[in-house]
C-alpha cells in the first residue's frame, strides 16, 4: 500500500495520474520513466521545427544499477559539452552532487574438516565473517542510522562457508577523503579477528567504484546553471540537490563529460512501492525543451 503518509509528496498530486506495479515486483520507472522522457522529448523537437537548438547526441546505456553503464562507451565520441542523466525523483530537482564509492570485499579462510573431530582443529569461516559484521558501528555509519550529507558502510551480500566466506560492503561518503577513513575501520576489525583467531585469514580488499560528481560539475558551470534556467522557464522552481547514491553521471563526469541528473517523477526506486507520476514525466519533458532551447542560444553566442 502506497500511502500519502511515507509519501507526502502525493499530497500535490491529487488529481494526477500515478502509475504503479501490482505490489508484488518493481516497477521499473527507474530507469524506464527517463527513457520514456526522453524519447518523448526529442519527439517533440523533431515536430517543432520552430524550437532552435544545436546538435543533441541521445545515449542509452545498460546494467546503470551496478555501475557498469559507461564502461563500453567512448565519451569522446559523444562530442558533447556536457550531458544529462534521466534518473531523477521529484518534479524540478537536479541533482549536483552524489555519493563517492567505493566496494569492500571481506573474505575468511578458514579450516574445514566433520565437526564430530572439530575440536582444536575446526576453523569457522562463516562464524568469524559474522563476528567482523557484528562489529561494524550500529548506531552510525549504516543506512539506518544515517541521512543527507552522512556517509555509511553497508553489507550487502554474504556468501560461502566454513571454509571460505565472504562479505561485500559498499563505502559512500560524500568526502571521497573519507571513504579511506570507513577502509581503514574495516582494517582495524580485520586485524583484530587476525588477533583472536591466528589460524584464520582475513583479507579486505577495497577497490573505487565512481566519485561524486561535483568536482567534475566545476569544470562546466553551464551544466547545472542553464538546468537551473530551463526548470524555471518551465513554471517550477528548481531544486538543486545531492543523491545519496550515484548515477551514470557519476562516471560519465569522472571520465571527462559533466553530467548532472534530471528528475523523472522517480518515487520509492528499488522497491514494490516504486511509483511514477505522468504529470512529472511531463513537466520533466517541458525542462528538456527548454534545457534545448537554452543551449541553443549558448551556441549561437559562441
Amino acid at each position: 500500500m502506497i500511502r500519502v503518509a511515507d509519501n507526502p509528496e502525493l499530497a500535490g498530486l491529487v488529481g494526477g495520474t500515478i502509475i504503479t506495479s501490482d505490489g508484488t515486483t518493481l516497477l521499473g520507472a527507474d530507469d524506464k520513466a527517463g527513457v520514456a522522457v526522453i524519447m518523448t522529448a526529442a519527439a517533440r523537437l523533431v515536430e517543432r521545427r520552430e524550437v532552435a537548438h544545436g546538435p543533441i547526441r541521445l545515449v542509452f546505456t545498460c546494467d546503470e544499477e551496478i555501475g557498469r553503464g559507461t564502461e563500453h562507451l567512448d565519451v569522446a565520441r559523444i562530442d558533447a559539452v556536457c550531458g544529462y542523466t534521466l534518473d531523477g525523483g521529484g518534479r524540478g530537482t537536479i541533482d549536483a552532487e552524489t555519493f563517492s564509492a567505493d566496494l569492500a570485499v571481506v573474505t575468511v579462510t578458514g579450516i574445514n574438516i566433520h565437526p564430530s573431530i572439530g575440536r582444536g582443529r575446526l576453523v569457522n569461516a562463516t562464524k568469524i565473517l559474522g563476528e567482523f559484521l557484528a562489529a561494524l558501528p550500529t548506531d552510525r555509519l549504516s543506512p539506518e542510522t544515517t541521512a543527507g550529507r552522512e556517509g555509511f558502510v553497508h553489507p550487502y551480500e554474504i556468501t560461502g562457508g566454513v571454509a571460505r566466506a565472504e562479505a561485500r560492503l559498499i563505502l559512500r561518503d560524500f568526502d571521497t577523503a573519507a571513504l579511506a577513513a570507513h577502509a581503514r575501520l574495516l582494517d582495524a576489525i580485520a586485524a583484530d579477528l587476525r588477533r583472536r583467531h591466528p589460524r584464520a585469514t582475513i583479507d579486505v580488499a577495497v577497490s573505487p567504484q565512481y566519485r561524486n560528481m561535483r568536482e567534475g560539475l566545476e569544470r562546466e558551470p553551464r551544466a547545472v546553471a542553464l538546468a537551473v534556467a530551463a526548470t524555471r522557464a518551465a513554471g517550477m522552481e528548481p531544486t538543486v540537490d545531492v543523491i545519496r547514491g550515484g548515477t551514470d553521471g557519476s562516471l560519465l563526469t569522472a571520465l571527462g563529460l559533466p553530467t548532472p541528473n534530471l528528475s523523472t517523477g522517480e518515487h520509492n526506486p528499488h522497491s514494490p512501492l516504486e511509483w511514477t507520476s505522468l504529470e512529472e514525466m511531463e513537466a520533466a519533458v517541458a525542462v528538456l525543451l527548454h534545457l534545448a532551447e537554452a543551449w541553443g542560444r549558448e551556441r549561437a553566442a559562441g
